[in-house]
């Protein structure tokens, strides 16, 4: 008698271990971006590449809020460089660094907690 296959749950776990060490990976990359800018491109890139592999997960919400991220605080990134000769620029920067800061950390910690992100 041959031994029955393993439990679909025992592959979904590690699955899902995976996927939460990736993204706990990208919000790492994020964070070190502050740095080496570079470092949040791959991480965009890693959201972009593995994206189906989460599709239908809680972590699914987490790749989203990542790329989400990503975009605006690069659109605000530009936004801001080109308003720094009128001063406001500044703020602008200032408030996208925190905005990512905030994101970041609020993503750590919900994925810590093995909880979705919120709709964004």
């Amino acid at each position: 008698m041959t031994p029955d296959p393993m439990p679909a749950t025992t592959s979904d776990d590690g699955r899902l271990r995976s996927a939460k060490t990736l993204t706990a990976l990208v919000y790492g990359l994020q964070a070190v971006a502050f740095f080496l800018g570079i470092t949040a491109v791959i991480a965009v890139i890693i959201n972009y590449v593995k994206r189906g592999d989460v599709r239908g997960t809680w972590i699914e919400s987490h790749f989203r809020w990542q790329i989400r991220t990503f975009w605006f605080s690069l659109l605000w990134l530009v936004v801001g460089t080109a308003t720094v000769f009128v001063l406001v620029g500044y703020a602008i920067l200032l408030a996208d660094t925190i905005w990512v800061i905030y994101r970041i950390v609020k993503g750590w910690l919900r994925l810590n907690d093995h909880k979705p992100m919120y709709q964004d």
